[in-house]
């Protein structure tokens, strides 16, 4: 998945010497492909909301991924993937024979008989920290944090067995509540694309979606993991960055096509989520 198009890798296991798990942090573009099953256990942590579109042997689905949910491929399975927007992801391969010592010692049954099975967009807490702390340690260049990753790999691999396998079903109730949700938010995304040079107000994008301001927002929120205008503010950018990149349009000409007031206000959020100028950013892109 990490060689494709479109994939900017910003830190990876490679030439670590971690013999437990495989782990990288990226940014992707959007992009539709089909992927070969693997022997080990594949975990994807979105850091930003996207909808994604998943097809595997046993069915497909659509729905929003918010920021820290998941997708969870078991080793042997096939599947098909669509992402509709730029995201930034943790990718995680935890290997299956860890999977198969760590569920013999948690629930003292033979693993020959207990399937991790797939999961698509959830939300699990405890997953999400240790995911989050194995991301941390990509940008670590301490060969002694090598014990701490096994630590991590094992507690990841105790919680998938408990949580997510043959021995513990989906809350289908927890499901259908997820997608009901997602439609609403799909249309709140629509109508922030359509609108994203206009300024728009949050009775604006609640009433695309038929819900009160109050009950949105909120709504918003704990599904996506992030308020409304830090949502939109954050699709502003977004699309800047890509017109630095593939246009030569004007700095001031992006800001405007973006919904900033002016150009001094992209420059000063840009900074604030890059640490760099719009200008620079474009330079080093193009370099």
């Amino acid at each position: 998945m990490l060689r494709r198009p479109g994939v900017k890798i910003r830190a990876s296991s490679d030439s670590r010497g971690w013999s437990s798990l495989y782990a990288s942090a990226q940014r992707e573009l959007p992009f539709e492909d089909a992927f070969d099953a693997v022997d080990d256990q594949l975990i994807v942590m979105h850091l930003d909301p996207a909808m994604v579109h998943c097809r595997i042997p046993k069915g497909e689905d659509s729905r929003l991924v918010p920021a820290g949910g998941m997708v969870m491929m078991p080793g042997g399975m096939d599947f098909s993937v669509r992402v509709g927007g730029a995201i930034r992801t943790i990718h995680l391969y935890l290997r299956r024979s860890l999977i198969k010592e760590v569920a013999s010692d948690v629930i003292g049954r033979d693993p020959a008989n207990i399937e991790i099975v797939p999961r698509f967009g959830t939300s699990d807490p405890l997953i999400e920290r240790l995911l989050l702390a194995v991301g941390e340690t990509l940008y670590v260049d301490d060969p002694t944090v090598a014990p701490y990753v096994d630590y991590l790999a094992r507690a990841i691999a105790a919680s998938l067995v408990r949580r997510h396998s043959s021995t513990s079903p989906l809350d289908q109730t927890g499901t259908a509540r997820a997608l009901m949700a997602s439609e609403r938010l799909q249309r709140a995304i629509d109508f922030i694309e359509a609108n994203i040079d206009q300024r728009i107000s949050l009775q604006e994008i609640a009433d695309a979606t038929g819900l009160s301001p109050t009950h949105f927002a909120r709504q918003f929120r704990s599904t996506v993991g992030r308020a409304p205008h830090q949502y939109v503010m954050q699709r502003r950018l977004e699309h800047a960055e890509r017109a630095l990149v593939e246009t030569n349009t004007s700095i001031a000409e992006i800001a405007a096509a973006c919904g900033f007031s002016n150009q001094e206000h992209l420059t000063r959020l840009f900074k604030r989520a890059h640490d760099t100028t719009p200008a620079a950013y474009r330079t080093s892109r193009r370099s």
